[in-house]
């Protein structure tokens, strides 16, 4: 058992941190602020091959493990978790075509995406469904080649740029029980009906938009089926969230290091009763439990992506991973604030970004509640090893 990271992992993550430090930091909080798109950033992480991180070799990715794809989205949160989220569903779909796509399919969209050139995001939370992905209401009827889909999907992250969007859609809304009657239907930009309507307003997650999406009657040939079969969207969209789950575990270590790394320094600058405020015990313990659990939430993660990397099961994992990795950053960021007073309250400083970007990671790729009954289904069906 090895808990630490190889030479490759090493260099990479040093490369990803001297982006972050070099292109990410210097604008993030007034991009934030202001609401910018980060394009310029975008097109320094398509140089770098980011895009393709989870496609594979043969069709132009990086095919890397899920250690670095850990390590990635870690590094980018630490500067601003906004910009992770660009890569974030975009990834998970790649995958998702990548395993489960047809030959057509992976030639026709992998290579594009790899580079930066097309982006994907996924759609499947709607308005009344979304833990629920059997409650969905998006049906798409079978006409001739095509399929007619008609539906509303929200906090739809990379809608405006995604060519294609995956959307989980029912092909069959009379089957029992529901899942047999899903599939994934891959809707490109500039099709008839398919309308971004608004953005979404949000607490935190700036840069990146989150967008509800309008299904009208949107026509889709039969041949952008994802693997050409109806009925298994549901069981490949799961797939994909195990290893969305580990990148919002990442991001979620991200924030939680930061607001760590944030109130340290910060503790070691400002004076009270004539020393730093460091050396006051109240303060000692608080920096001690946060940087423990951040350390435990990182190994949780990497044990994660090491599973799944396997070719093993992992939705334990991952939901143990997220679960635990999104507390800590709530926990995190709050007690940050509160070791930086009244300077952690002010938007001159990077600590409330923090605080206002913690909790997507506790309701994002599955809220935590549903989370624990996806760990506690595991433990009580005997999966699990944990305990030796």
């Amino acid at each position: 058992m090895d808990f630490s990271l190889n030479e490759e992992h090493k260099l990479f993550r040093s490369t990803m941190r001297d982006f972050v430090d070099r292109e990410i930091r210097p604008v993030a909080r007034e991009w934030e602020q202001s609401g910018t798109y980060p394009t310029p950033i975008v097109e320094t992480m398509k140089q770098m091959g980011l895009f393709g991180i989870t496609i594979p070799e043969e069709y132009g990715g990086m095919e890397a493990d899920l250690v670095s794809m850990a390590l990635m989205f870690e590094e980018i949160s630490r500067g601003w978790m906004g910009v992770a989220g660009i890569l974030g569903s975009h990834s998970l779909s790649c995958r998702m075509i990548a395993l489960h796509g047809t030959e057509e399919q992976k030639q026709r969209y992998l290579p594009d995406l790899a580079t930066g050139k097309r982006r994907t995001g996924l759609a499947l939370t709607e308005p009344n469904a979304g833990s629920d992905l059997q409650g969905i209401d998006t049906r798409a009827v079978l006409d001739g080649n095509e399929y007619v889909i008609r539906g509303t999907k929200i906090w739809i992250t990379n809608a405006r740029y995604a060519d294609p969007l995956p959307v989980l859609v029912k092909t069959d809304p009379t089957t029992e029980p529901a899942h047999k009657g899903m599939s994934v239907l891959l809707v490109e930009q500039g099709t008839p009906g398919f309308v971004v309507s608004r953005d979404m307003g949000k607490i935190g997650y700036k840069g990146p938009e989150s967008c509800e999406v309008q299904l009208d009657d949107v026509r889709v040939p039969i041949e952008n089926l994802l693997g050409g079969e109806e009925g298994k969207g549901l069981k490949q969209v799961l797939g994909g969230l195990e290893v969305g789950r580990i990148n919002i575990a990442a991001r979620a270590v991200g924030i939680a290091q930061e607001a760590y790394d944030q109130a340290l320094q910060y503790s070691r600058e400002r004076n009270a009763f004539g020393r730093p405020i460091s050396q006051f015990q109240a303060i000692q313990l608080k920096l001690a439990d946060i940087a423990t659990k951040v350390q435990a939430s990182r190994l949780l993660t990497w044990w994660a992506a090491s599973r799944a990397d396997s070719g093993e099961r992992a939705d334990m994992e991952s939901g143990m991973a997220k679960y635990f990795a999104s507390e800590v950053a709530l926990e995190a960021s709050l007690e940050s604030m509160r070791i930086h007073g009244g300077m952690g309250y002010s938007t001159e400083l990077d600590v409330e970004r923090l605080y206002r970007d913690a909790p997507l990671m506790a309701i994002g790729e599955g809220t935590n509640d549903v989370l624990r009954m996806v760990i506690a289904k595991s433990l009580v069906n005997g999966r699990s090893e944990i305990g030796g």
